[in-house]
């Protein structure tokens, strides 16, 4: 079974405010009585379900291109956490879970609708990411637009994230998927240092 944890991209996804929606350009039309049709895409590269690049958060870092493309694909987690709203996910939140993937997908079901921004998501604790990255985690995704709260500026996660060198990936849907392991695919574009890149994000179960 395939689990596709990317919203559909139209002109009604929410981006971060302030960031570029997407927009399509239609340059040639078979419709107006052009030989083919062509379109230009006009859009943040945090856009949908993507993956963060470290010099989004990190100055001198890498771009997207340079995380290996081997974090983007294997053996993954999905674990559930019931957060107030606008609190961080923290350590004790997955007390009683046994973590045991390079990859942990966590749902949180604070951003429910891709096409309805709000702010009081839940953002991760930076004491989470280093007890994950102690535990063997190199990937952790959200069904979140930010692994930091909507009014942080120093962005303490993803410098956390920086230093350990824990890939981010952001934006995913994740209402319908149960929890347990998986093997994810989500591979970012090569865009040569961008700050981040679009995924089509899936998961396929494997077999017991």
């Amino acid at each position: 079974m395939i689990f596709d944890l990317s919203p559909p991209i139209s002109d009604r996804l929410k981006v971060w405010p302030g960031d570029t929606p997407p927009r399509r350009e239609v340059l040639l039309d078979l419709d107006r009585g052009d030989n083919l049709t062509l379109s230009t895409l006009h859009a943040t590269v945090h856009l949908g379900s993507h993956v963060d690049g470290p010099n989004h958060y990190g100055r001198g870092s890498g771009g997207v291109d340079s995380w290996p493309i081997d974090r983007f694909v294997g053996p993954c987690q999905v674990v559930r956490v019931s957060v107030e709203p606008g609190a961080l996910v923290r350590v004790e939140h997955l007390q009683g879970t046994t973590v045991d993937a390079p990859r942990l997908l966590i749902a949180t079901g604070s951003f429910p609708d891709p096409e309805s921004f709000r702010e009081d998501f839940n953002a991760l604790d930076p004491e989470l990411v280093s007890f994950l990255h102690d535990r063997g985690v190199r990937l952790i995704g959200v069904d979140t637009p930010s692994v930091d709260p909507f009014s942080s500026k120093e962005l303490p996660a993803h410098h956390r994230f920086l230093d350990l060198g824990v890939t981010i990936l952001e934006g995913l849907v994740l209402a319908k998927v149960p929890e347990g392991r998986y093997e994810l695919i989500a591979l970012p574009l090569l865009l040569v240092g961008f700050d981040a890149s679009p995924v089509r994000a899936i998961l396929r179960t494997v077999p017991t």
